[in-house]
């Protein structure tokens, strides 16, 4: 069979999915690599390490793909979004990767909302003002140290870390990430000039941008002898992997919204033409020129469930299989608590959060709590709390005129039947959980037989993904939500204050914001 390889790179480990033109995923390759938190607040990865775990995950799923008599046809790429590398002129990093969680440019982010710029930088580039962004972090090293960020050759993101790993050549970028970085002019097509100001680059020392369906050619003899993947393999630019994730649970047509639930999560939707929403609580990303995904990306989700089990279980570090099982005993607690969590409400930024607020600084709190309160309440409350927020990001949706019917959810957190029972209440709409968790790769598989031809319209992934029947919300659950989610609103309004003095406080050396 001719195959396709979606290479993700993502902020934990590089993935290579492998499909063919029936959307199926064939086999799958993992090359992981640590997150470093050198201090409070940063957040970084070994560029290098990155860069080689491309070719690594690449070359395991070339090898099984002969070993099975499949053919390698193209490579498409997808990387997460918001990372921040110095580069040479040839493409080698000159520093580690400052992720989408470094929140250093907090402050940078607050002087933007308080001149009044932010406004217009998140109307024009899709991007929502935040520490995440390449806009941001830029700020901030002009502020700390000018010379240094003039005099870097060119400045990129994971994508062109990784294009720059397979063919070298010119620094190129796709327009998907392009439009994440909190640079790009949506509608002029062209870096903002604005955003080059406040950022203090020029638009030299950023990429080429190109649209996603663009088909590169020319492997490096070093990574074409490593994969055994003839030198001119074509290798699609590719796209996000957030814009990716809809592609690859088929959630690509009108009301249709995707949602990822892993250790974070977010809520998006496909839209034929750039679409900002006036009050800044969504971002617009682009995936092609006639699909624009418009949504929220949240800082907690299975992670509220993790750090339950370390602080109101075990007491100890517990991880691998034993940490799942214990995930999965709480939440089989949590399960016989009714809707509500007798009213109790959980503000679930561990990990502090972005949609619909973008603010930093926020952190977790329980409103409501009482002596009747059981570790079980505790743990269903947090899980509202995440999808919830979600439902925030769907209020979101309404409000900026995109009607949504139905929902497709993937990531490891849908594994569970709360979990999804939940989100299905919290939102009232129906949930399809996606057949393959690798929505991203898969996606990106997509994508790269879109633009080979293979694949004449986007909108068919919707009939290639397979997913579940639906979960349909329970009405008395539902409607309790509905009664209790401006209240979430609220006590987060009325607390914004304390807990951003109280983070402003913490210099704790695991104290980490997102």
């Amino acid at each position: 069979m001719d195959v396709v390889v979606g290479l993700d790179s993502g902020t934990t480990a590089t993935k290579a999915v492998t499909a063919g033109v029936d959307g199926r995923v064939r086999d799958l390759a993992s090359v992981g690599y640590p997150l470093s938190v050198p201090a409070p607040g940063r957040a970084e990865l070994d560029a290098q390490r990155l860069a080689d775990a491309a070719v690594q995950a690449l070359a395991a799923v070339a090898a099984r793909a002969r070993d099975r008599g499949d053919r390698v046809v193209g490579v498409c790429l997808s990387a997460a979004m918001h990372g921040l590398v110095p580069m040479d002129d040839d493409g080698r990093p000159l520093g580690p990767v400052v992720t989408w969680a470094d929140d250093r440019a907090a402050g940078f982010a607050e002087a933007l909302r308080a001149d009044g710029r932010a406004g217009g930088l998140h109307a024009r580039t899709g991007t929502p003002v935040h520490p995440m962004s390449p806009l941001l972090k830029l700020a901030a090293l002009r502020a700390e140290d000018p010379d240094r960020l003039a005099a870097v050759p060119r400045w990129g993101g994971v994508k062109e870390l990784v294009v720059a790993a397979l063919r070298g050549g010119p620094q190129v970028l796709d327009r998907s990430c392009a439009s994440a970085t909190g640079l790009y002019g949506l509608a002029a097509g062209t870096w903002d000039t604005e955003a080059l100001e406040v950022a203090g680059v020029r638009a030299g020392q950023l990429g080429e941008v190109l649209p996603t369906t663009a088909v590169l050619r020319g492997l490096r003899p070093g990574v074409a002898a490593a994969t055994g993947l003839p030198a001119d393999t074509p290798l699609v630019l590719g796209a996000s992997d957030g814009v990716l994730a809809n592609l690859g649970i088929g959630a690509v047509r009108p009301e249709v919204a995707a949602v990822s639930l892993g250790t974070s999560g977010a809520m998006r939707v496909v839209v034929p033409a750039p679409t900002v929403d006036p009050a800044h609580r969504l971002f617009c990303y682009a995936l092609t020129d006639a699909h624009w995904v418009v949504g929220g990306a949240v800082n907690n989700g299975g992670s509220v469930v993790r750090w339950a089990a370390q602080a109101l279980a075990s007491g100890d570090e517990v991880t691998g299989e034993d940490a799942d099982a214990l995930d999965a005993r709480l939440l089989d607690e949590a399960a016989e608590v009714p809707p509500g969590s007798d009213a109790l409400l959980c503000l679930p930024y561990l990990l502090g959060e972005r949609a619909p607020w973008w603010r930093s600084g926020l952190r977790g709190a329980y409103v409501g709590l009482r002596r009747e309160h059981r570790r079980p309440h505790l743990v269903r409350a947090a899980v509202e709390g995440v999808c919830q927020q979600l439902a925030l990001v769907r209020d979101a949706f309404s409000a900026t005129g995109l009607p949504v019917g139905e929902v497709r959810a993937t990531g490891g957190a849908v594994a569970s039947p709360l979990w999804v029972a939940t989100l299905a209440a919290a939102l009232d709409l129906p949930v399809r959980v996606a057949d393959s968790p690798e929505g991203t790769g898969l996606g990106a598989c997509l994508l790269g037989l879109h633009a080979l031809g293979a694949l004449p319209d986007l909108d068919d992934a919707t009939g290639l993904v397979g997913v579940s029947d639906p979960v349909l919300p329970d009405p008395a659950a539902a409607a309790l939500y509905a009664r209790t989610r401006p209240l979430l609103e609220q006590s987060t309004q009325a607390l914004t204050g304390v807990l951003t003095t109280l983070d402003a406080l913490d210099d704790s050396p695991s104290h980490t914001p997102a």
